[in-house]
């Protein structure tokens, strides 16, 4: 199956349905309205050159035609190459890696992309989604030509969507994704969640993200749903967004569920249409799975997945766990999935015993113009996360560190998460990381940053006190700095590379 085929086959099925819905201009469009939409794109890009395999950069925020462009990209066959408008000082090196005929932005973003179209030869048009610029075509104008697409491709196995890795820890990578494995995994996705066509599927992450490719875009569109994207997430104007939509799924990172949980409780209770959460970008705290358990009486379910796979390692059920002992772990593998963890050795470990957490099955072809990073991360036809990790006697998944993220300290080997969970079930911790600093006693300090929820006041001494009983280090050697914000990845993700160099 190829990805746009599920709009096609929806529009068959239910032409007048809603299909596709942007929140922050309250503009939708039916499953028959949006493949129109699609085949006009694609009708535009083919006049403009495009061919099957070719890059479209799309660089804009969050909307209506940020999913058209991506659509009609994948109707002729060419490959939608996303980078978040976050890295706009960068955007010339992500261009210039994986090197499109086309650039499709919002006029906000026009000085970045002058810059890259100079420098990048490869780029051939620069089209602007508002209107006509200096030296861009209007992408109105084009889509209202209603020039003809031509033959779909239809090739399941071509690369189709091209995203690029969080950079936590390093320099992050093109993952290149093939539509028909990425199709299977989203429909696992959406059979594991109880997704039906009656739901409503809200993602305010940013759509240059593979997280909202496999969560809040394919699975709702393979079983007839609507979706929705929002550019512009604030606390109060989600909550209303959620509740203004009828939102039944609400696709999230930890931050924004953190922040839908205390407006529900400021409003006396949650989105009355709301049955679940999903969180991905990075691992969910316990005590923030139980508060939606406990005071909104829904299901946070947790996803596991990195943008190489094009779907999820695990993923929990949409159903709230009962025992807060079992509130760490993720949830067990899909069925497109085989899940095994690997010692160093490559040697499968028991149930319980931690090593890499490795997948057979679909994942990404490769990373864009890296052969030998792919190489690294694919070898014998494993994709190997680099990641650490269990899976128990009830085949769930429990992620406990990057590789990477690992702190090594007098010799003893500290899991960052077990710092960071403890501190943030701290009163005023809204947020912790623990990153490793050279030490030339200690091989690694520990130096944990930690920042205060709003109107918290931080104690470092207290802090260190406090959770002490709680883990299994001596913290004598841990550093406690507060800090106001936590750096960000466009994902959610807390930037430790940023907070490491930051340190140092």
């Amino acid at each position: 199956m190829l990805m746009h085929r599920l709009l096609t086959l929806g529009a068959e099925r239910h032409a007048d349905r809603p299909a596709l819905h942007w929140v922050d201009r309250d503009r939708g469009l039916t499953y028959a309205q949006a493949v129109d939409a699609m085949e006009r794109m694609a009708g535009a890009l083919h006049d403009l050159g495009v061919a099957k395999g070719d890059r479209v950069s799309v660089f804009a925020h969050n909307g209506l035609d940020y999913l058209v462009a991506m659509l009609g990209t994948w109707r002729i066959g060419a490959i939608s190459a996303l980078v978040n408008v976050k890295f706009a000082d960068e955007l010339t090196d992500y261009l210039a890696d994986h090197t499109p005929s086309v650039v499709i932005y919002t006029h906000d973003m026009e000085g970045p992309v002058k810059a890259a179209m100079a420098a990048v030869p490869s780029i051939r048009h620069r089209l602007c989604m508002d209107g006509p610029q200096d030296g861009a075509l209007s992408l109105p104008d084009l889509m209202a030509a209603a020039l003809a697409a031509p033959p779909d491709p239809g090739d399941e196995g071509a690369m189709a969507h091209l995203s690029y890795t969080s950079g936590t820890t390093g320099k992050p990578k093109g993952a290149c994704l093939s539509h028909e494995p990425t199709v299977r995994a989203a429909r696992c996705i959406g059979e594991r969640l109880g997704l039906r066509a009656h739901d409503v599927s809200f993602g305010p992450s940013a759509l240059s993200s593979s997280y909202q490719l496999v969560a809040n875009i394919l699975p709702p569109l393979a079983v007839g749903a609507s979706l929705n994207v929002m550019g512009r997430w604030t606390r109060q104007t989600g909550y209303d967004a959620l509740l203004a939509r009828g939102a039944t799924m609400l696709v999230a990172n930890p931050p924004i569920l953190d922040e839908v949980l205390r407006e529900s409780q400021a409003r006396g209770g949650p989105p009355p249409a709301l049955r679940l959460s999903v969180s991905g970008g990075g691992p969910v705290p316990p005590q923030l799975k139980a508060a939606w358990r406990d005071e909104l009486r829904l299901p946070l379910v947790e996803s596991y997945g990195q943008s190489e796979l094009g779907g999820f390692v695990g993923l929990g059920y949409p159903e709230p766990e009962p025992d807060d002992a079992r509130l760490g772990r993720v949830g067990p593998p899909l069925p497109d999935k085989e899940v095994r963890i690997l010692g160093p050795d490559d040697r499968v470990l028991p149930a319980g015993e931690i090593g890499e957490i490795t997948v057979t099955g679909g994942f990404m072809a490769g990373y864009w113009n890296r052969p030998e990073k792919t190489h690294e991360a694919t070898r014998g036809g494993v994709l190997r996360t680099g990641d650490l990790g269990l899976i128990d006697s009830d085949g769930f998944v429990t992620l406990r560190s990057r590789r990477s993220e690992l702190v090594e300290v007098a010799g003893r080997l500290w899991y960052p998460r077990d710092v960071e969970e403890a501190l943030m079930a701290q009163p005023g911790v809204a947020l912790a990381a623990l990153v490793g600093l050279p030490d030339s006693g200690l091989g690694q300090r520990p130096v944990a940053f930690v920042a205060p929820a709003p109107g918290a006041s931080l104690d470092p001494a207290a802090l260190k006190h406090a959770i002490a009983g709680a883990v299994a280090y001596d913290l004598g050697h841990l550093d406690i700095r507060v800090v106001p914000d936590m750096p960000m990845t466009p994902t959610g993700k807390i930037a430790k590379a940023d907070l490491k160099a930051a340190a140092a």
